[in-house]
């Protein structure tokens, strides 16, 4: 079941994304969902970590796909697989980012109760802020949303 999408452009190149995606602890500064994020070992295909969502508990998660298009984790919620699908396209000097957000499962109907509504709230906010943050890293000019 898709939850939530967003979409951003940018003058930032796709690896200023990658780099932020990258450094997990740095998640919080754009991503105000989130407490804190630990990745066990490098970003890397099969990836795990651990991260903790602002009011909610530690949660699982691995890096499923990684390739320079597409960053894909998955969060192992109780009953239900929550996805959070990056995709990075470029076009005329300028990264689109779009970022999908599913649940699938046995339980998917009750985590999109909890989760759904804040998901869907804050995502577009927390892919501009990245956005932000990837433009300052490298010094890309101003954006746009798509």
């Amino acid at each position: 079941m898709m939850i939530a999408q967003a979409t951003v452009s940018s003058p930032a190149a796709p690896s200023a994304f990658f780099a932020r995606w990258a450094d997990m602890a740095t998640w919080p500064e754009w991503n105000t969902d989130t407490d804190w994020v630990r990745l066990d070992g490098p970003f890397v295909p099969g990836a795990t970590g651990v991260l903790k969502p602002k009011g909610g508990p530690k949660v699982k998660f691995v890096v499923t796909t990684l390739t320079d298009r597409e960053f894909t984790d998955v969060s192992l919620l109780l009953g239900a697989r929550l996805t959070f699908r990056h995709l990075v396209e470029t076009s005329d000097g300028t990264t689109r980012v779009t970022v999908a957000v599913t649940l699938t499962g046995p339980l998917a109907r009750l985590w999109n109760l909890v989760l759904g509504k804040d998901i869907k709230a804050g995502i577009q906010a927390d892919l501009d802020r990245l956005a932000a943050v990837a433009e300052a890293a490298t010094g890309a000019g101003i954006r746009g949303s798509a």
